[in-house]
């Protein structure tokens, strides 16, 4: 679920909202840093509570998509890129923007009003991502169906790690991951009605020259590889929550 071996090509012919999103983090990142008025759209979109109490109510949803560090807009698009395909493909394009957004817009609303009007100003797709992870949290506790053993073991090791991250790192908008967090695990019953596992779409090979498709096929490694590959990516999902947790309030 976590493993990406496609091409760039076939990547975003697969999950094009995905493809969308790392999109548009590029452009406003490369915008806001380096093209004309670069600044005036940061000081348009960033998340400030006291803005919103103003009326600028867009600001709940364009920090989502705004990054200013090259270390914050590369991580959280990797994990866009780690934790979302398989929750596009479950979802299906539609369910998953909205799911993805929705996230994103409760984690800018539970900062607003318990953060107050002095809170710092922040932006960053932390909150949205955070409430995919919470609907991997669902699934390991409610859906075993729709993800195996091995990956639920994975992903929470994953959200333990980025959970205890988001307490002791400063300059984090600890409501935000909580929030996002909160909100996708309560919305993934609704959102996940009628979803099928992930691998229950991959090609199965009949030919018998050809080898075939087993789902439980990670469950037959040996053990020493199968704990070196959890390892390794326990590793990775580390050094990608170290960049989605840096820099999220300004």
């Amino acid at each position: 679920m976590f493993i990406r071996n496609e091409s760039f090509y076939s990547f975003r012919r697969r999950y094009p909202i995905i493809t969308i999103l790392v999109g548009i983090h590029l452009i406003l990142f490369i915008w806001m840093n380096f093209l004309p008025f670069g600044n005036w759209i940061r000081a348009l979109g960033i998340g400030y509570n006291l803005a919103v109490a103003n009326g600028e109510y867009w600001r709940l949803i364009t920090p989502i998509f705004m990054h200013i560090g090259a270390g914050h807009v590369i991580f959280n698009s990797f994990s866009l890129v780690i934790f979302g395909p398989a929750l596009e493909r479950m979802l299906g394009k539609f369910k998953f923007i909205v799911i993805y957004l929705l996230t994103g817009l409760i984690a800018n609303i539970a900062t607003y009003y318990l953060g107050g009007l002095t809170y710092p100003p922040h932006l960053g797709a932390s909150g949205a991502i955070f409430g995919l992870l919470g609907m991997y949290v669902y699934l390991v506790i409610n859906r075993k169906d729709l993800i195996d053993r091995a990956n639920s073991q994975l992903v929470m090791t994953i959200i333990l790690i980025g959970l205890v991250m988001t307490f002791v790192n400063p300059n984090i908008n600890i409501l935000a991951h909580l929030f996002g967090l909160i909100a996708g695990a309560a919305l993934a019953p609704l959102f996940l009605s009628g979803a099928k596992p992930f691998y229950a779409e991959q090609r199965v090979f009949v030919d018998a020259t050809e080898p075939i498709f087993d789902p439980n096929r990670w469950q037959k490694k040996r053990k020493n590889t199968k704990i070196v590959k959890q390892i390794f990516w326990v590793i990775f999902g580390v050094l990608v929550l170290s960049g989605l947790l840096s820099r999220f309030i300004l």
